[in-house]
């Protein structure tokens, strides 16, 4: 527990020896024991260990000491406190609303806010006139606190109060378009609840995926072979989430994997690809709370993480390695138009890789002891290398 302000003042003045002198007047000792300050008590709630906790928040700033004399003579504020005030203000006026969010924290995940503040100077005027009447050294600021709109408490109120799952993916070696897709599209699943029964929908929360949303053109499997539209490379994102919801224990609506395997989604099977309007990925919020998504990444490493908050788990997921049979061989080559080849050239795209067939399966346990397991299975055709040639290329169908 903190002690009070004046009490450790005095404490402190307890603990001087008797046999010290006293500081002489004008002193700078005398100086600072009698300077002035505008003092912001505030607090700043926080989730911490599944609990609504406060962290107390101390600001000071000095006036004028000639400017508190010369108040108290006249009994009104002197302008030589103005200047003092503007500088508190300034930083006061500068903490604006910030939403809560979790930031994993030595090892424990805890969800702080910033609320804004906005100096009241007429209010803190006569609250400065009235410390200095009565002879006290300190002064309240006066300050209108705004929440932000997603607050810790909002977070309380829908019982997110806890780490619940982490999906997690590589990206690493994607070509510029593809890394601009993956992070417009994490960008667009960042901050958003899923309500406790709600089913959630990839394509509804992503939106349109077109240049109008900020996306670009990548290449897509379409047709036995590449082409480029626009949110090429969008399946990392839906992968990566899936694997959180999928970790949470949340039931599949509807999930599909890639025609063939794709390294960028391994381990083999454990991913979900999308492609508005024909395959989708939903999953259910069978929960009794909300659940609150975030999204990070790493641009260094190339790495892309979501992370599911919501009431503590009562039940504990695994996951298996998958297991990989029925192995076929590639198949032929594919050629598809890139206007960076000369005339009878061509460029590797993608490699060949065989088909197979991955299972995964997913084991659920309840506090009881019950266990359900369901089974995530892939099948995935043989896939021939992909290679770029120039428009009007003859090997083009």
């Amino acid at each position: 527990m903190k002690r009070p302000l004046l009490l450790t003042a005095l404490l402190a003045a307890a603990l001087v020896p008797s046999s010290a002198a006293p500081p002489k007047s004008g002193s700078a000792a005398s100086s600072a024991a009698s300077a002035f300050k505008l003092l912001l008590h505030a607090q700043e709630p926080r989730i911490e260990g599944g609990k609504v906790l406060k962290s107390e928040v101390l600001k000071s700033w000095p006036l004028s000491a000639k400017g508190v004399q010369f108040s108290k003579q006249a009994g009104k504020f002197s302008g030589l406190l103005t200047a003092g005030l503007d500088a508190a203000a300034k930083q006061i006026d500068a903490h604006t609303p910030r939403p809560a969010t979790f930031r994993s924290v030595g090892g424990h995940w805890i969800a702080t806010q910033h609320n804004g503040w906005t100096l009241d100077r007429e209010a803190t005027k006569v609250s400065i006139l009235k410390a200095i009447a009565a002879g006290q050294h300190s002064a309240e600021a006066i300050v209108k606190v705004t929440a932000p709109q997603r607050s810790v408490q909002l977070l309380s109120e829908r019982g997110v109060l806890a780490h619940v799952s982490t999906g997690s993916s590589s990206y690493k070696g994607s070509p510029p378009f593809r890394v601009t897709n993956v992070l417009v599209g994490a960008t667009k699943l960042d901050n958003f609840f899923i309500a406790p029964g709600h089913t959630f929908d990839f394509a509804k929360e992503v939106g349109d995926i077109s240049a109008s949303t900020g996306f670009v053109k990548g290449y897509v499997i379409s047709g036995g072979t590449l082409e480029k539209e626009d949110g090429g490379g969008i399946c990392q994102v839906s992968t990566t989430i899936f694997r959180a919801m999928y970790q949470a224990g949340l039931p599949i609506v509807e999930r599909h994997e890639h025609s063939h395997r794709v390294e960028y989604y391994d381990p083999v099977g454990f991913e979900a690809t999308v492609y508005a309007p024909v395959k989708n990925l939903r999953m259910k919020n069978d929960t009794a709370a909300y659940l609150f998504v975030q999204a990070s990444w790493d641009k260094q490493a190339q790495t892309l993480r979501f992370d599911l908050f919501g009431a503590a788990p009562q039940r504990t997921v695994s996951i298996s390695k998958p297991s990989v049979t029925d192995f076929k061989p590639p198949a032929q080559p594919s050629y598809t138009p890139d206007q960076r080849v000369q005339a009878g050239g061509r460029r590797l795209l993608d490699v060949p890789v065989q088909g197979m067939t991955s299972t995964l399966v997913r084991t659920i346990k309840t506090p009881t002891g019950k266990a359900t397991t369901d089974t995530l299975k892939s099948v995935y055709k043989p896939w021939g290398a992909v290679y770029g040639v120039r428009p009007g290329d003859s090997r083009l169908k």
